[in-house]
């Protein structure tokens, strides 16, 4: 089964995430691996943090000669900034006289810290605003990078855009699945409608010139996947609550839908339900719509898989919200510390990753072997027995 943990500090000495369960033989592409983790560090509105910041991926276990062994797969990615944080997020006792000149007690509302600092006990919020970070995503890009790498090996494909940002939506009703990644790879906020763009840029600068921050709503094309992935049988195996659950995961995510999700509520079934066809040429079944998503009573049905995510604006507001000091409770400004204006496109980086993860999991569940070439074997004798099913059925 895979499995997969991460661990890190936003400003400690790196990230680390640890995966099980990943079959033997898989060549590492690397390239697109750091690829992922440069995308996630871009897009219009990021702050000054990814100017320090340069992530890449060092393998630490699992990995011989450029492919997977079968072992678990642990992998690092160093946080630049910890040299100016030795002090601050020392791992060994503080020595004696020692100043810290980061802590906070103010929380910002919005954020994990307050709630976090009372569950744990601690007289700061420096310990939970560093592992709520955002920052901790670059390792689930990462897994998820890989997890992906396995799921290229049988045509499946991953691919996001931003569908809306600060209340500015795009018309996704026209948009060619296909053309998802060429065209939000191309615009500096990853939305695939030119004038919509242009007015996003300018709500984002508008933002920052205020202090404030902007949400928004991404959407996850996956392309390529098989009929069954996934089960019915019982709430945890359905594919789609899976895929809630891994976006929800997200920091900063407050609803995930599939299809058209929220919009089902609003319209009778007719207009909700995709009707089936046959293509006697082809002997093949089609839709002619895919409100739902790709994913029917938790079972991938051969369409898109189409998952979105709402992005709550980022907590951290340069014009500071009311708070308390946590310590004197006198009434001060919340607390800021550098940070992004908008960091949807960056968020949508990590849907990509994080579907990859559920979907990789779905896949060698359905699929498993301990080495890719017994998962192909397994994969062609079910594609085929498709197939066939299909042709018999058209007798």
């Amino acid at each position: 089964m895979l499995r997969f943990l991460t661990a890190g500090e936003s400003h400690g000495p790196g990230l680390t995430a640890i995966i099980e369960g990943f079959p033997a033989g898989v060549t590492v592409d690397n390239a697109f691996i750091n690829d992922q983790l440069r995308r996630r560090q871009g897009g219009y509105g990021r702050g000054a943090r990814q100017k320090i910041e340069t992530d890449t991926v060092e393998y630490l276990s699992g990995i011989r000669f450029g492919k997977t062994m079968g072992n678990p797969v642990t992998m690092f990615v160093r946080n630049a900034d910890w040299a100016n944080w030795t002090t601050n997020m020392s791992i060994d006792p503080l020595p004696e006289g020692a100043q810290l000149t980061r802590e906070s007690k103010v929380p910002r509302p919005g954020h994990a810290d307050y709630a976090g600092m009372l569950k744990y006990g601690h007289d700061s919020l420096r310990p939970v605003l560093e592992r709520a970070s955002a920052r901790n995503t670059a390792t689930l890009v990462a897994a998820g990078a890989l997890c992906r790498v396995l799921l290229r090996e049988f045509g499946i494909t991953i691919a996001s855009h931003v569908v809306n940002i600060g209340g500015i939506a795009i018309d996704t009703s026209r948009i060619d699945v296909r053309r998802v990644a060429e065209l939000s790879e191309a615009s500096p906020v990853s939305v695939v409608d030119k004038e919509a763009e242009a007015r996003i840029i300018a709500a984002i600068d508008e933002a920052k010139h205020n202090g404030d921050t902007l949400g928004g709503v991404f959407e996850v094309v996956v392309l390529g996947l098989p009929v069954g992935l996934g089960s019915f049988s019982s709430w945890e195996t359905r594919l789609d609550g899976q895929i809630a659950q891994a976006l929800m995961g997200i920091q900063a995510i407050k609803g995930v839908e599939i299809g058209l999700g929220f919009g089902c509520a609003d319209v009778p079934g007719s207009r909700v339900h995709d009707p089936f066809f046959y293509d006697d040429a082809e002997q093949r079944f089609w839709r002619s719509s895919n409100n739902a998503g790709g994913v029917e009573g938790g079972i991938t049905n051969g369409e898109p898989l189409i998952a979105r995510a709402a992005m709550k604006p980022i907590a951290t507001l340069m014009k500071q919200l009311p708070s308390v000091n946590v310590e004197t409770k006198e009434g001060v400004p919340a607390f800021a510390e550098r940070s992004d204006v908008c960091a949807v496109p960056a968020a949508a980086v990590v849907g990509e990753a994080m579907v990859g993860i559920v979907l990789a999991k779905a896949f060698l569940d359905k699929f498993g072997g301990d080495g890719i070439e017994e998962i192909r074997d397994n994969y062609n004798a079910y594609s085929t027995r498709l197939v066939q099913r299909t042709a018999a059925q058209s007798e």
